[in-house]
């Protein structure tokens, strides 16, 4: 079985943009979805509605894999579920290490999404020496000072980091020193890495707080369309006391 150190995927060589490659996992997932329903052909617009996008965008970036569809028929989908995970390289084994087993980390290591989307986590490995030893998911943690020679003997070309944040950079100096060119990092900091390495970012805390900016601009807007509907209603309120002419009515003597 072909490994992650032989077998990179094409998608800059072919001159796909990051942001249609970001959309490929999207396009996967729901294909994947349709295709354990044995659904056989899909509609750009299914398709699109599916993955959360508009169909222009979906028919465009299909266009940089060179699937164009049937008029009248659609896609079909088990060849864009082959095409999309030979295009992502998700069509050989990648072993990828995960460093740092606290909650964070063996949630990581449970995580049954891995293997069927073609990644084997080869190894988990932490700095206490209390974890090692322990399995977790049926997979013995090691300890750090062997980090080196698990990169060499797995092949790993990706990393994910679950560390503490003042542990991170060190972690990730040793990951590309020891020839890691793919990190997916968890700790919340920002990881300087030289040129070649890929880093991709995931702070739960950041996503939440992008939330928390929306439902407070979605409550500043209902204030305001509140204070706007009392404002209108007396206006109509101090209307209906006016004369015909606008004017407030005389009192007319006794």
């Amino acid at each position: 079985m072909a490994t992650g150190r032989t077998h990179r995927p094409a998608t800059r060589s072919r001159g796909i943009p990051e942001a249609t490659v970001a959309r490929l996992p999207l396009y996967l997932r729901a294909l994947t979805a349709l295709s354990e329903r044995s659904v056989p052909t899909v509609s750009s617009e299914e398709l699109a509605a599916a993955a959360g996008v508009n169909s222009a965008k979906l028919r465009k970036d299909f266009s940089y894999l060179g699937s164009y569809g049937t008029r009248g028929v659609g896609y079909d989908v088990e060849y864009l579920v082959y095409q999309i995970s030979r295009e992502l390289g998700l069509t050989q084994d990648w072993p990828v290490v995960i460093v740092g087993i606290g909650n964070l980390g063996a949630a990581l290591a449970n995580y049954g999404g891995f293997a069927s989307r073609g990644f084997r986590v080869a190894a988990l490995i932490d700095a206490d020496p209390a974890m090692a030893g322990k399995p977790v998911a049926g997979i013995p943690v090691q300890h750090t000072d062997e980090l080196e020679s698990i990169i060499r003997d797995n092949g790993v070309s990706i990393g994910v980091i679950a560390t503490p944040a003042g542990a991170a950079q060190q972690v990730c100096d040793r990951l590309v020193a020891a020839g890691v060119t793919s990190i997916l990092n968890f700790a919340p900091t920002v990881l300087s890495v030289p040129d070649g390495v890929d880093v991709r970012k995931v702070d739960l805390s950041i996503e939440l707080q992008i939330l928390a900016f929306h439902e407070q601009r979605k409550a500043g807007e209902e204030a305001t369309a509140g204070a706007a509907a009392v404002q209108a209603a007396t206006r109509e309120e101090t209307s209906t006391d006016q004369g015909p002419d606008g004017d407030v009515p005389a009192v007319m003597p006794a």
